[in-house]
């Protein structure tokens, strides 16, 4: 009964496969494979990162800020249909949220908005902008944005009604955690938090007063 025999053979520059036929003439092939490379590893350097690249050289971009995400909901005593519409006004939002100061539509691309942020918090004064646009609303259901410049942030509100006068606002926001801030960002997700839940009170109190002198 005839046998073979495949042993592996290496040196530190390269590794031989031979396959043994016991046979008369006992031919040997043998099949040479190509050193074997040691894992190439990509080198960081601390505070910031490199995109690699085939063709290009690797450029350093700053490492990505840590995002926060926040949530309120609250029930209104007005239809979902008003709360909407009072919601669409962006320029009016200063009048219930206690951190925006002010904002401004542009006039030739009413998608897109500027907002400003003024607050003192932290022992610091905090103010920030962006630029925002709105995406595609859902009428009575559904406003949604993004900001392209500026703060990074998105978020929606939606509107769910709960009866013939009245219904639920579930706002919820994505922010990027500014530099300035970062030492208390733990502390500054609930920090944000409590003043959406003022601000939204305040808004139900705004569309309540709204809706009784319509």
């Amino acid at each position: 009964m005839c046998s073979s025999a495949i042993s592996f053979i290496s040196s530190p520059h390269s590794l031989s496969l031979t396959h043994v036929f016991p046979t008369k003439t006992n031919p040997i092939f043998n099949c040479r494979v190509p050193p074997l490379k040691p894992p190439s590893f990509i080198r960081i350097p601390y505070g910031s990162f490199k995109k690699p690249s085939f063709f290009t050289s690797s450029k350093p971009f700053s490492p990505l800020m840590k995002w926060q995400d926040c949530t309120v909901k609250m029930e209104i005593d007005v239809p979902a249909s008003v709360a909407y519409q009072l919601y669409s006004d962006r320029e009016a939002i200063p009048n219930w949220m206690p951190f925006v100061s002010s904002v401004k539509v542009l006039e030739d691309k009413p998608d897109l908005s500027r907002w400003f942020v003024k607050y003192k918090a932290f022992g610091r004064n905090i103010e920030y902008s962006w630029l925002a646009k709105n995406m595609q609303p859902i009428p009575n259901q559904k406003i949604h944005w993004r900001s392209l410049e500026g703060l990074g942030n998105r978020g929606a509100v939606r509107f769910y009604p709960k009866g013939p006068s009245s219904c639920l606002v579930d706002l919820r926001i994505s922010y990027e955690v500014p530099q300035l801030l970062i030492p208390v960002a733990s502390v500054l997700q609930p920090f944000m938090e409590n003043l959406l839940e003022r601000g939204m009170d305040r808004f139900a109190k705004f569309a309540k007063s709204s809706s009784s002198t319509r």
